[in-house]
């Protein structure tokens, strides 16, 4: 019905039901036997007291409302719409007559209250309760049973949508949750039947083809071990994201998704300081470097939520700076965007940057990452993430820059490679730079970062994709991981708690064998492995750990703010070396190899490399080869 057509209809029936209310209260408060002078009374006033009543609920916005979806609320503005209305007719009534005598008995009133919120309030649930039982029916004879898990706020929501809006025609035949209390106890009436120990016999027992996790809240261990249990049934498994990944606090049906490796993974959900971040954001203008890379790209998604006055997108490649420059323009329209195309280690060029636009906020997100590939070409690692740390972070400190954040690496810690090493000298050189600086220098560690241009998961999948084999390059080898999300709110969060000096490192959870993380993508994928999917262990690659670190032994942390940040205690630089390194790589006449980096390195860094590890002789093969090493793990 029009809206046209529906508040007309919707007066008349309201009217209708206020004079049956009316009549209903009289009638029952003379046992049927009304006295003439109150039906008289009832019969002057009647058109008056509809009109109020009426108008009440028309002021408090009852007829601009999609009963369909009536609940408490609607509930609520009823009673205050009705009260309003009462209050208006008993001053009204008071004053009808003259001389001393009441229109209406005083209980008339109290009860009338109670008989038009009742009519008036059934009527409009009435219509809710009808259309969900014919959906809910209609979905029961032809429906996919689904079992939630979680009969919470997420869960209650899940519920809901699948009720109202589920295109699927999935049915939900109840909860799993472990609170024990709620067990035998039913949520919009569907019953909690039992803990996630029960979800095996559940899924034999009614059928359930999907289940869908719904506790964004939960911890990585009990998400591990939920998927864990619904593996083991033939049910199709999907999960309602993390709270990270729901800002906006809004469950939508198309939240649901399939399982992916990240909640395998499980990570505690991130709590961030709005207020904190938005203070040092908003109104600034803002330059993040390596801004088309995948740290880099995030970190401007998420900074243009804080509305800064200006963003600005430097990077060295053409195309991925445009791809993030239309995505940004098209979620934020009206903020006020600045592409650059320039190679940090060019000085010139990043002075021009800082003297024409002042940036007052710096995320140094620029750099080489990949392991292998740098120990083929560390003369380029050294001049872009070394090099080119000191030419952004001196011209911060020389057009007088409020905050300057390193996005730095766990495998700066007792480095392998020549990456580590060089992110390690990053470090080092925003400590020296920030010393005598208004500017406040701050480095962020921390490991992987799931679907990174070239992390181990997009491999994975493409190997799987090909019918294996999925290559692994030692049974034991371990890292830490975080989402790309999770890791760019905490560098922003850490932004706002510095102070000058500090290198802080993420709490990345637990490391995870890489191994375990090939056979969960393969199970994801439907395949069992080292049956359907083969994992083949190729042997540990130039410059590759074992395991990565986020201390020294000499480094100690400190707590801060932010429950998963932490603030380490690091060695200071030998300054004498470190200059010596930067004159070395600034004004080199000619080209060093690689051999001759490592070196110059090495005196930075002593505990870079000081023996030969497993990988590194191979670097000479795969350069006699003409061939570059796999990118994969890093």
């Amino acid at each position: 019905m029009s809206v046209g057509k529906r508040v007309p209809a919707l007066v008349i029936v309201d009217s209708i039901l206020i004079n049956i209310a009316l009549l209903l209260v009289l009638w029952l408060r003379f046992d049927g036997r009304v006295p003439p002078q109150y039906m008289q009374s009832y019969k002057e006033l009647a058109v008056f007291f509809t009109l109020v009543w009426l108008g009440c609920l028309y002021v408090c916005g009852l007829y601009k409302r999609l009963w369909r979806y009536a609940s408490l609320g609607e509930l609520v503005s009823i009673v205050c719409s009705v009260t309003l209305g009462l209050i208006i007719n008993i001053s009204v009534a008071y004053f009808w007559m003259q001389g001393n005598s009441f229109p209406l008995p005083r209980s008339f009133f109290i009860l009338a209250w109670m008989a038009v919120v009742i009519i008036i309030g059934g009527s409009r649930l009435s219509w809710r309760v009808f259309r969900d039982n014919r959906l809910h029916n209609g979905r029961m004879r032809a429906g996919r049973p689904v079992l939630i898990v979680g009969a919470g706020d997420a869960g209650a929501a899940v519920a809901r949508e699948l009720r109202n809006h589920d295109t699927e025609h999935r049915v939900a035949v109840g909860f799993v949750d472990d609170d024990r209390t709620k067990h035998g106890l039913k949520m919009f009436d569907l019953p909690v039947l039992g803990g996630r120990g029960d979800i095996p016999r559940l899924v034999d027992i009614y059928g359930i083809q999907e289940i869908i996790l719904a506790i964004p809240s939960a911890s990585g261990k009990d998400i591990r071990d939920i998927i864990a249990l619904c593996r083991k049934t033939s049910a199709k498994l999907k999960i309602l994201p993390g709270i990270y990944e729901l800002i906006n606090g809004k469950v939508s049906i198309n939240h649901i998704r399939e399982v992916q490796v990240e909640d395998i993974l499980g990570r505690d959900p991130v709590k961030v300081d709005l207020e904190a971040i938005a203070g040092y954001l908003a109104g600034k203008t803002v330059l993040v470097t390596g801004a088309g890379g995948s740290i880099g790209s995030e970190l401007c998604r998420q900074v243009a939520q804080f509305g800064p006055r200006l963003l600005i997108m430097l990077g060295h490649g053409e195309n991925s700076i445009y791809h993030i420059h239309r995505e940004i323009t098209s979620k934020f329209p009206k903020l006020e965007l600045m592409p650059v195309i320039v190679d940090v280690a060019d000085s010139v060029s990043i002075a021009n940057v800082f003297d024409s636009l002042k940036p007052q906020v710096v995320f140094h997100a620029a750099a080489h990452k990949h392991v292998p590939l740098m120990e083929c070409n560390a003369a380029a690692a050294v001049k872009n993430n070394v090099l080119g740390t000191y030419c952004v972070a001196s011209a911060a400190h020389r057009f007088g820059a409020e905050t300057f954040v390193l996005v730095s690496t766990d495998k700066a810690v007792n480095p392998s490679s020549v990456m580590g090493a060089t992110k390690r000298v990053a470090e080092m050189v925003i400590q020296w730079v920030g010393k005598n600086s208004r500017t406040k220098y701050v480095a962020v560690r921390f490991g992987n970062v799931l679907g990174s241009r070239g992390s181990v998961v997009p491999l994975f999948k493409e190997q799987i994709a090909r019918g294996g084999p999925v290559t692994v390059t030692h049974p034991d080898i371990t890292r830490y991981f975080m989402t790309i999300p999770e890791a760019v709110q905490l560098v922003i969060q850490a932004g706002a708690l510095a102070e000058g000096g500090e290198v802080f490192v993420l709490d990345m959870g637990e490391p995870v064998k890489i191994v375990e993380l090939a056979k969960s993508m393969i199970r994801l994928s439907g395949f069992k492995p080292d049956e359907d999917i083969e994992i083949v262990f190729t042997g540990l690659r130039p410059g590759e750990k074992l395991y990565e670190e986020l201390l020294t032994h000499t480094e100690e942390v400190n707590h801060t703010k932010h429950k998963k940040i932490f603030a380490a205690r690091v060695d200071r630089p030998d300054e004498y070396l470190l200059n010596n390194l930067l004159n070395t790589v600034r004004n080199a006449d000619r080209v060093y190899s690689d051999s001759e980096v490592v070196r110059l390195l090495k005196n930075v860094v002593p505990e870079f490399r000081k023996k030969e590890e497993p990988g590194i002789i191979e670097v000479e093969k795969y350069k006699s080869h003409g061939a570059v090493p796999a990118i994969a793990t890093n």
